[in-house]
């Protein structure tokens, strides 16, 4: 009698730690404007930016115009998504607030654009967007999907020599937000 007793306890009780983990689902429908606001996708971009700013200080002129190319998918570089494409306006953002000039590539008419991939800076094609734009540094990046994880890696290259003057390295758990914004768009 004891035994099937403390089966049927046994099973309520592993019942009821199953009813109170939350789902992804039951994350989502929590989301509201406060929540959404201060997602970590967001400060994590901008912990980013801030890391390349500090290790910029004093190396680049704030008031010399900055280009930032779209972080791109490190096993297929002519292609991003809309995590590359975001990622990329969030670290502009951030120099931007810290008073960085940042150009506005979107803007530009004579600049590659390839539809529904954002600004796309081979290295090859670095000198000439940067001279173009008399820009003193360029940001670049790429980032590597894993079942658990997206991987970003940004450098801030000193165009007219190729130096690498900044780097960051950070990742981001995978969830359905990120699955979704790091599904390549083909046409």
């Amino acid at each position: 009698m004891i035994t099937r007793y403390s089966c049927v306890i046994a099973t309520v009780l592993m019942l009821a730690a199953c009813a109170s983990v939350p789902t992804e689902s039951s994350i989502n429908a929590k989301i509201n404007y406060a929540t959404a606001a201060n997602n970590p996708f967001i400060e994590n971009n901008y912990k980013a930016a801030d890391a390349l700013a500090q290790q910029l200080n004093g190396k680049i002129n704030p008031a010399q115009p900055m280009i930032i190319a779209t972080l791109v998918n490190i096993d297929e570089l002519s292609s991003s998504s809309t995590f590359g494409r975001l990622a990329s306006e969030q670290i502009s953002s951030r120099f931007s607030q810290a008073g960085y000039s940042m150009i506005e590539m979107k803007f530009r008419d004579y600049v590659y654009m390839k539809q529904d991939q954002g600004e796309l800076l081979l290295t090859r094609e670095i000198k000439d967007v940067a001279k173009n734009h008399n820009a003193q540094a360029v940001i670049a990046g790429t980032y590597a999907l894993s079942s658990d994880a997206v991987f970003v890696n940004l450098k801030v290259i000193q165009p007219s020599t190729n130096v690498v003057l900044a780097v960051h390295d950070y990742a981001f758990p995978m969830d359905s937000n990120l699955r979704s914004m790091t599904r390549t768009i083909r046409k």
